[in-house]
């Protein structure tokens, strides 16, 4: 038995990636899948979407927030992780403290990128290539490798790439979807589903620069409505304000579910939309996981390093001369890489078949 400890990233959209690491090491790991144990390390917050990961057989939640160091509180974890034996850690995150744990709990091989200087923390350091794998999936992925065999793993992927054809060797997430679980919370929340839907994510945690305006949003939103069909916005309490706008612009005809559902709950709500309008965040992912058609709007961030692992998938972006440049404010003060993508480009993409 190849008994796995994985420390999790801490954005959802990693986390939906990540996915398919977890794929890969089932499939990869000699013999049957059933011989390949995976646990991973995760903020609580990440559990409802390693629930509905098949390949997951444990959760462990780490006890600490995103950026805390705590120690004392990592050693006592690593300490109580050495009894279940694992022989391999594979740390997503490049951070010193990330490899903290299963130094602690003594497990034999333990695998990352270098990172923050991670030497003896970490015994099979990677060197990163970002030149050679563009796409995070990709950094993920190539981590199932022994470290011999990496570099021909992703140059093939990189060549496929090339070709436009990214399925590559690395498999699309998905998430399992319980039909009853979503009747559930349908009725808890007394929604109708004698429309079809269509599912708007207008928030994004990492900054401003990669919202969408919110009026660009209602604009195909008061299409989408006029044409018979239903909104259901989504987004945490830090998306409210947007959603809000976005629904007061609709003349109130939209369905407000900022803020309201936990990530689980999110999760099956939208398994019910035809497709998602969504800015690249953390939704976006979970939206390509269970199988929305995904309109996925770019603007301070690449479409080539976090694309939605989806084939039924439409990108937009600009493709400005200042743009990707990953801040979380415009720094130029103007926003045009989203400001000028216009909500009829949208539309269009949403008519595509």
């Amino acid at each position: 038995m190849n008994n796995i400890l994985v420390v999790g990233p801490a954005w959802v959209g990693d986390m939906v990636m990540a996915q398919s690491l977890f794929m890969t090491l089932k499939s990869d790991g000699g013999g049957d899948a059933g011989d390949v144990k995976i646990s991973v390390l995760a903020p609580p917050w990440s559990m409802p979407i390693l629930a509905r990961m098949p390949q997951v057989s444990a959760m462990i939640e780490m006890p600490l927030g995103h950026g805390e160091l705590k120690l004392a509180v990592r050693r006592r974890l690593g300490h109580t992780l050495r009894a279940k034996n694992f022989s391999q850690a594979i740390v997503l995150p490049g951070s010193w403290k990330s490899a903290l744990v299963p130094w602690f709990a003594q497990i034999p091989h333990r695998t990352g990128y270098l990172g923050e200087q991670r030497w003896g923390l970490l015994n099979d350091i990677r060197r990163l290539d970002k030149d050679a794998m563009p796409m995070n999936v990709q950094r993920f992925v190539a981590l199932a490798a022994p470290k011999n065999n990496m570099a021909n793993v992703m140059a093939n992927d990189t060549e496929n790439d090339a070709k436009h054809d990214e399925k590559m060797a690395i498999p699309q997430p998905s998430l399992q979807i319980s039909r009853t679980q979503v009747a559930d919370t349908v009725t808890r929340f007394g929604l109708q589903c004698d429309k079809p839907i269509i599912a708007f994510c207008p928030g994004a945690e990492f900054g401003a620069a990669k919202r969408w305006p919110a009026a660009h949003f209602a604009e195909v939103g008061k299409n989408v409505l006029a044409n018979g069909r239903q909104v259901w916005l989504f987004g945490s309490e830090n998306d409210r304000r947007i959603a809000a706008k976005i629904n007061h612009l609709c003349g109130g005809q939209c369905v407000d579910l900022s803020g309201r559902t936990s990530l689980g709950e999110a999760v099956d709500l939208m398994s019910l939309a035809q497709a998602a309008v969504t800015n690249d965040s953390g939704l976006m992912h979970i939206a390509a996981a269970i199988g929305c058609r995904v309109i996925a709007i770019y603007g301070s961030s690449s479409t080539i390093f976090t694309p939605p692992l989806t084939d039924n998938r439409r990108l937009l972006t600009l493709n400005l001369e200042c743009s990707p440049c990953f801040a979380r404010e415009c720094p130029l003060g103007h926003l045009r890489c989203l400001r000028e993508l216009s909500p009829l480009q949208v539309l269009a993409a949403l008519s595509e078949k």
